[in-house]
């Protein structure tokens, strides 16, 4: 459902790359939130956990809740799922299903952070990896029942990136948190992080060196073409197929010299993890275990769910360049966080006004209203 992994070009200046996939579309917004913009967690049972940005953020949010006439949607109900910060600290949210569980006691009286808030957390809060890590040892967070998706908890796992190349996930496994360094800047869905570390074990025959030759017995044999190298990689969009191409990709595409071929290039990646509707379906009574949203209608267009790529993203960390495309999109819109600084409050923009959209789209954003 979602394949994430940083590139590097040749002078070691981290990029950041990422695709969602779900059935259906979702009211995906750009977000920018300023810095000094005041936020809020708030977890049943514990104090509100209230936090004010040190940092501003551009990313990609949506509704934590559907309106109601009494209580229409305003900016504290935007939760982001995407997102680079102007110190060029990525956030990202990918489904992961085994979440949920048993998590461990926090007392009453500590305010705790929603899990559902930890991206304008840490894109607010912090400059680096290790920074967040160290506020994770003393700040608890808890999974949230999400009406949104019928009461089940956060069914996610997150990383974070920096523009030195430090990486981490944080997952709740059967309600159990962990924070795991990531050496190889690759994240995709389940199983738990680890295994899949582990499961690089079984590919350490992979090489981008063709060998395209060979000899059985006297009969030479010859490749006609190249590209006998990827033989050996996964082909299924499982979550375990994807992570093995995304280590290999991120570990042996060439390494460019300028930061517009590097975006390019990455962008080059990533088309590898684009998924077209109707690559694979799932029939409702052979389960398939997809997202559902409350109060959004299914896709009535097909008797079969079938995820697609709704979006992807591109962060390049050290320019504070945000790249997004959608499903109906070719190319690339890009936001220029410098640009975005300062200027009033958060600014919102829907995200299907990106479609068929290419170029920049920063003026876009500056050009709508600032949110009270």
């Amino acid at each position: 459902m979602c394949t994430s992994l940083i590139y590097r070009d040749s002078t070691d200046r981290v990029y950041f790359g990422r695709t969602l996939e779900l059935t259906i579309d979702l009211p995906y917004q750009v977000v920018h939130f300023p810095v000094g913009t005041s936020f809020a967690s708030t977890i049943g049972g514990h104090p509100t956990f209230e936090y004010v940005g040190n940092y501003a953020f551009l990313g990609v949010a949506m509704p934590g809740r559907l309106p109601t006439k009494d209580a229409p949607i305003g900016i504290d109900d935007f939760k982001t799922l995407e997102g680079l910060n102007d110190r060029g600290l990525t956030f990202s949210l990918l489904s992961y299903p085994a979440a949920s569980g048993t998590q461990a006691k926090v007392a009453a009286t500590r305010a705790v952070l929603s899990a559902s808030d930890l991206g304008s957390w840490a894109l607010s809060q912090f400059a680096t990896v290790a920074e967040v890590k160290a506020a994770l040892r003393e700040q608890p967070v808890m999974l949230e029942a999400l009406a949104l998706l019928g009461g089940v908890e956060s069914p996610f796992h997150y990383v974070v990136h920096d523009p030195v190349g430090d990486s981490v996930v944080l997952e709740f496994h059967k309600g159990k948190m962990t924070v795991y360094d990531n050496p190889v800047g690759v994240m995709t869905n389940g199983p738990e992080f680890g295994w899949h570390l582990t499961n690089l074990n079984n590919y350490t025959f992979l090489s981008n060196i063709d060998a395209s030759s060979g000899t059985f017995g006297s009969y030479e044999a010859v490749q006609p073409d190249s590209g006998i190298a990827t033989a050996g990689l996964p082909a299924s969009n499982t979550s375990v197929g994807r992570f093995v191409r995304a280590a290999f990709y991120s570990q042996y595409t060439e390494k460019v010299d300028t930061p517009d071929l590097a975006v390019q290039t990455l962008a080059h990646i990533m088309n590898n993890f684009d998924r077209p509707r109707g690559v694979t379906i799932d029939y409702a009574t052979d389960g398939g275990g997809h997202l559902e949203v409350a109060g959004l209608p299914a896709d009535s267009r097909t008797a079969y769910a079938t995820e697609f790529t709704s979006w992807t993203n591109l962060s390049d960390l050290s320019r504070k360049h945000f790249y997004l495309r959608t499903y109906r999109g070719m190319n690339f819109t890009r936001f220029d966080l410098n640009v975005l600084a300062g200027g009033g409050g958060p600014r919102i923009l829907p995200v299907s006004q990106l479609d068929g959209l290419a170029g920049d789209g920063t003026q876009m954003l500056r050009a709508t209203e600032p949110v009270a």
